[in-house]
């Protein structure tokens, strides 16, 4: 038998280091192993429901997560939602993503469930973009299986009916009621209900205004509604208008007579305002004749004192005769 080799003290130094890096390693290893186990077993009973729900999410997964702050049981929970609803495109990142981001995660599947079983074209990452816009989503897919009815005008904003005024001067007090349905393709960036309700009061005021009598649309109010719809309303909208129904119409105040009292009156004070004016013209015209007259008598009696002073003067260079009646002489 060959001899066993044997180690130097040299070759024992130079493996040293080596052997400590390596425990170092293993140690270091060992310790997340530990920890990984620690938190596995947290987390198993979480991981085994996914498991058997077919969810599809490994136990490095959800230890990961609550590493970065994400809570474990929404994700499961909304994911076995999401698979046992028959979705396939909701993956666990994506939920993850849309935690992170603020958004509710419950709620987005929930609609996305809603959406499937109405066969609503919807994907996660538009359901995703109208939760973090603000909407809300699950009420929106809710509105567009189930529309829903707006009371027109809002009564909680203080007026309880539209007011128009048909060209026969009689005024008309309307209320309609409007049935919408969420137009998910708009619903980032459309118009609110707010909007909804302001057009259509506007479309029945016009509509009411161009009626020729107020009795043709007591007698056919549909025709309001008609004119209405035809104007398409709910453009750049975040609803679909389903129909237009007015709910009451009453007659009010008789606006045309009113406003031709009121034009009649005013005429009447325009015609007083000139005919004060015209007197106090010829009042002002009276006095300045009267005025013209003193003036013209002042004259005449300024000459009338002239007449003295020639007389006087002509006497004095002798260009006056005086004729003598009793002898038919002439002096001179």
């Amino acid at each position: 038998m060959s001899p066993m080799p044997t180690l130097t003290l040299a070759a024992l130094e130079d493996q040293t280091p080596s052997m400590l890096l390596a425990f170092v390693a293993l140690a270091f290893l060992g310790l997340i192993g530990l920890v990984f186990l620690i938190l596995f077993a947290k987390y198993f009973t979480l991981w085994f429901r996914a498991f058997v729900s077919r969810a599809r999410i490994s136990p490095a997964s959800l230890v990961f997560m609550s590493m970065r702050k994400v809570n474990p049981n929404v994700i499961v929970d909304t994911k076995i939602m999401a698979v046992q609803a028959g979705l396939t495109d909701v993956t666990t990142e994506a939920l993850e993503a849309h935690y992170l981001a603020g958004g509710n995660v419950r709620a987005v599947t929930r609609a996305l469930i809603a959406a499937h079983r109405a066969n609503i074209d919807l994907n996660w990452d538009i359901a995703a973009a109208i939760d973090l816009a603000g909407r809300n989503v699950f009420e929106a897919v809710q509105t567009s299986v189930d529309p829903k009815v707006i009371d027109c005008p809002d009564i909680r904003k203080g007026r309880s009916t539209l007011d128009g005024v048909a060209k026969d001067g009689i005024q008309l007090k309307a209320r309609a009621r409007v049935t919408v349905r969420t137009n998910i393709a708009q619903l980032i960036g459309g118009a609110t209900e707010d909007t909804i309700i302001a057009r259509v009061g506007e479309g029945i005021v016009s509509a009411i205004g161009s009626s020729i009598n107020h009795k043709v649309v007591l007698a056919n109010p549909t025709l309001i509604a008609k004119a209405v719809l035809d104007k398409g309303l709910d453009s750049q909208t975040a609803y679909e208008i389903v129909s237009i129904d007015i709910a009451d119409i009453d007659v009010g105040d008789n606006v045309g007579a009113r406003l031709q009292a009121d034009q009649a009156e005013a005429e009447m004070r325009i015609a007083r305002a000139k005919a004060e004016e015209r007197r106090a013209a010829a009042v002002s015209l009276e006095q300045e004749n009267l005025a013209l007259t003193q003036e013209n008598r002042a004259h005449v009696v300024l000459a009338e004192a002239e007449v003295p002073k020639a007389i006087s003067e002509a006497f004095r260079r002798g260009h006056l005769r005086a004729e003598s009646s009793e002898n038919g002489q002439t002096s001179t």
